[in-house]
């Protein structure tokens, strides 16, 4: 019986197997730091075997900066952490299927990297802008100050996980670079064949950052340049500066479709010409009641039409109450013949045009000339965005929290968020937000779901950053924003964290939302499950074995530390086994033990101790495709394999591992 890994994946050994796929005869052995063997990768043999691609020598056409090597190692870097779910602090969690989780997002990006592997149709986020005035994430894989002083020349002793990133820092593009890097990395895994990535920036480093994308997503992927119009408001300097940026890459250009119409609204074109060679003469036969745009008692017969003309041929063309009183047949330069005779006389429902827009209906108007109405399916994205101000955004966000201010500097519109949603996602799909600030995403979700009739869900990530520790550093323009986030939060008896902030702007915008449309939101979705970034679970062994004693033994009985309850174990389960973490569950007693089934048989675990047969029995009766116990959950070393020729004989299929 396989016993878990606790801990997230291991990228490195990962692309280091995809590498084994392509050049088995380029996977060697070596020995790690407890002298154990591992695979590792014969780098000049591998070069042999791409002879024809690889660059010799230092120049190669490259975007680089001190400490870059060490975030990639870091990325792939495993980590003995978790998430705990936190029902408390979550909404509707039995039923939502969406996500709210608190923590470093590096971190749990690397949790995610199973569970979620190609499942995220659009990721949008809004990192720090670098500034100078701004926090950045403080990771632990920047190179040593004294390392960086003999490259660069600089010193700047490490900070906090959150510091503020200076533009006297000697390494002020290079944290941010690092930074956004490995993030990119993690999350590239996360997108499906067909997704997509927006990312908003201003001019600090917007160049830097199209290099990382093109570097990570590949140049080819690169969808547009986004410039949202943003701010209208006096300023001084040289140039005004009215805009920012969002950059918009996808996985695979090959995969991409054309985005949908954000409004889906309707327009009208004509649907004959003037007789020529390339519209010749054609006759169609109109149905009764077909739809005349003329007062009734309106009478056209013969030859009619100024350029366009038109001949009626059999029958006239009488209109009563808004439509055609008989059948009657014309003779024009019908440019659409072959639409009219599906729509009349076929299938209207699946009736399109040439580039996919959807006919809707054929119509008189009331000089006699056939018109078209049709859906607008694949109208473009403008690369210049109207989604409204900042302050307008910021309006938005006081009013939703009935306040005279924002209680959060710089919100996205919500229009924005919407729009790339509605354009690019459909019914199941996920959307992610590892900066997600205000929680502004989420409030996008719930509004393009309604106006589409989908259900989109969605990923948030945010660290909970503590708005009094922030406040003391903060700019003159800041503080008066954080002084009312943190008055607002005391209101309503919250922590002063950014994630109290978006938690309560999900919860008001759900209400506000349901509230507009109550009828039509019923089964609307406007919930979150809480999941909290923490250690693992399990304790962590420090002695060697001559220091082991008896008394030391009876302390290390449990090998899951003493504050984690199922809940958090069968959530640790989850992410070790790649299950997604919103899909339902439900606890049982049998025989004396608690069992939990998690989406009806993907998993079964019991965390008891000393399990009896019977429970075994009965949850290899299930046959769930997985399942879980402690390892003390068995007394002995026999019972532990009898419980694994339980398995073998009632549920074979079924995989089974300990913690």
């Amino acid at each position: 019986m396989d016993k878990m890994r606790m801990e997230s994946v291991d990228m490195t050994a990962h692309n280091i197997e995809k590498i084994g796929v392509l050049f088995p005869n380029c996977i060697t052995e070596t020995v790690d730091e407890n002298g154990n063997p591992k695979k590792a990768i014969n780098f000049e043999l591998l070069k042999q075997m791409l002879s024809g691609d690889v660059l010799e020598g230092d120049e190669a056409y490259e975007f680089t900066w001190v400490g870059k090597k060490a975030a990639i190692v870091e990325a792939n870097k495993p980590i003995r952490k978790t998430l705990r779910p936190c029902p408390k602090d979550s909404l509707n969690w039995d039923s939502t299927e969406n996500l709210y989780i608190e923590g470093d997002n590096l971190e749990v990006l690397k949790l995610l990297q199973e569970s979620y592997l190609g499942s995220i149709k659009m990721i949008y986020i809004d990192p720090p802008y670098n500034t100078g005035n701004d926090f950045i994430y403080n990771d632990d894989f920047k190179i040593s100050s004294s390392d960086y002083s003999e490259e660069i020349g600089e010193y700047n002793d490490d900070g906090y996980r959150l510091f503020k990133n200076t533009d006297s820092n000697g390494r002020f593009h290079s944290d941010w670079a690092s930074m956004i890097y490995s993030r990119l990395m993690l999350s590239r895994n996360l997108l499906t064949h067909d997704g997509v990535i927006f990312i908003s920036i201003n001019d600090k480093e917007i160049s830097g950052l199209k290099d990382i994308c093109n570097e990570i997503f590949g140049e080819s992927n690169f969808l547009a340049t986004l410039i949202w119009d943003k701010n209208h408001s006096a300023q001084s300097g040289i140039f005004k500066v009215y805009h920012e940026y969002i950059l918009v890459y996808c996985k695979d250009i090959m995969n991409i479709k054309t985005p949908k119409s954000i409004e889906h609204d309707l327009f009208e074109a004509g649907a004959m010409k003037k007789v020529s060679g390339r519209h010749p003469a054609s006759e169609f036969t109109f149905p009764a009641g077909t739809r005349f745009d003329a007062p009734d008692g309106t009478i056209l017969e013969g030859i009619y039409g100024d350029t366009e003309k038109v001949e009626v041929t059999k029958g006239r063309l009488i209109a009563k109450n808004g439509k055609t009183l008989e059948d009657v047949t014309l003779k024009a330069g019908f440019t659409q013949a072959n639409q009219m005779k599906q729509f009349f006389y076929g299938d209207k429902d699946s009736l399109v045009d040439s580039q996919g827009q959807k006919i809707v209906e054929f119509y008189f108007n009331s000089t006699g000339k056939i018109k078209i109405v049709k859906e607008r399916s694949v109208e473009s994205p403008q690369t210049t965005c109207h989604y409204g101000t900042q302050g307008a955004a910021s309006t938005e966000l006081a009013n939703l929290f009935d306040l005279d201010e924002s209680p959060f500097s710089s919100p996205k519109p919500v229009l924005m968020l919407k729009d790339f949603i509605i354009r690019f996602m459909n019914d199941g799909d996920i959307i992610l937000d590892f900066f997600s600030g205000s929680a502004t995403t989420a409030h996008a979700v719930f509004e393009a779901n309604v106006q589409n009739n989908m259900k989109v869900k969605y990923i948030l990530v945010q660290i909970a950053e503590d708005l009094d520790k922030s406040l003391k550093s903060a700019q003159k323009d800041a503080v008066r924003t954080l002084q009312v986030g943190i008055e607002f939060l005391d209101s309503i008896k919250k922590k002063h964290t950014i994630c109290e902030i978006g938690k309560e702007r999900i919860r008001r915008a759900g209400m506000k939302v349901k509230g507009n449309s109550p009828v039509t939101t019923i089964n609307l979705d406007v919930g979150f499950r809480v999941l909290k970034l923490d250690d693992s679970n399990m304790t962590d062994v420090y002695y060697s074995p001559a220091e082991y004693s008896q008394d030391l033994l009876s302390k290390l009985e449990s090998n899951v530390k003493s504050d984690r309850n199922d809940l958090d174990l069968l959530f640790g389960c989850l992410l070790e086994w790649g299950l997604p973490l919103s899909l339902p569950y439900s606890s049982e007693q049998i025989g004396g033990c608690t069992v939990h089934n998690y989406n009806d048989g993907d998993l079964i675990a019991c965390f008891d101790e000393n399990v009896p047969d019977s429970v075994i029995k009965e949850i290899a009766k299930r046959q769930p495709l997985r399942a879980v116990f402690r390892d003390s959950s068995f007394a002995s070393s026999p019972s532990k394999i009898n419980v694994g020729e339980i398995f073998k004989l009632m549920a074979p299929d079924t995989r089974v591992k300990v913690i």
